[in-house]
């Protein structure tokens, strides 16, 4: 009984180990993106494996992949040494690649979006941060016409900076 316990989590373990609600995983065996083992009682108990199967769902996710994606993606298991036989078909391999490659391609789309994001980001902070900087020394009793003047200053040199880049 022991085993059994250390082997399998609850539901509620599960779901706080994963950072998710109960009903988040009972969602996604709902969709037929898991199935957890059932204990006598018939409460669900997962396993090492679900756990790993849900947090790449979750990561999936958040890439912002739909879930009828994930279920394309999960639909094609790989080949494991120890499976008998001779494996997938060449057919089989060729179209498991092309999917692969399709889910690579997204993947890196979603980079590029977050890269394009986080520079936008990080200009805007920029600018919060120059303006904050010359409220605090104004606030501190500063000239309003030599921060002024700063502030015109910086932003030429900025301009210069980046007409610089564009010609590299």
């Amino acid at each position: 009984m022991s085993e059994t316990k250390s082997a399998f989590l609850t539901i509620r373990d599960a779901a706080e180990r994963l950072q998710v609600t109960p009903r988040t995983l009972k969602y996604y065996e709902e969709r037929g993106l898991v199935t957890p083992s059932r204990s006598e009682g018939r409460y669900r108990l997962y396993s090492e494996q679900d756990l790993e199967l849900f947090a790449r769902i979750l990561r999936l996710r958040s890439l912002g992949f739909s879930l009828q994606g994930i279920v394309e993606m999960l639909k094609r298991p790989m080949e494991t040494q120890s499976e008998g036989g001779s494996g997938y078909s060449a057919s089989s391999l060729r179209e498991i690649e092309q999917a692969l490659a399709q889910q690579i391609e997204s993947v890196d789309a979603r980079i590029a979006a977050v890269r394009r994001e986080l520079k936008e980001a990080q200009a805007v902070r920029s600018e919060l941060a120059s303006d904050l900087d010359y409220l605090r020394r104004r606030i501190a009793g500063e000239s309003k016409e030599v921060l002024l003047r700063e502030r015109l200053a910086a932003r030429k040199q900025r301009k210069a900076q980046s007409a610089g880049d564009a010609d590299a």
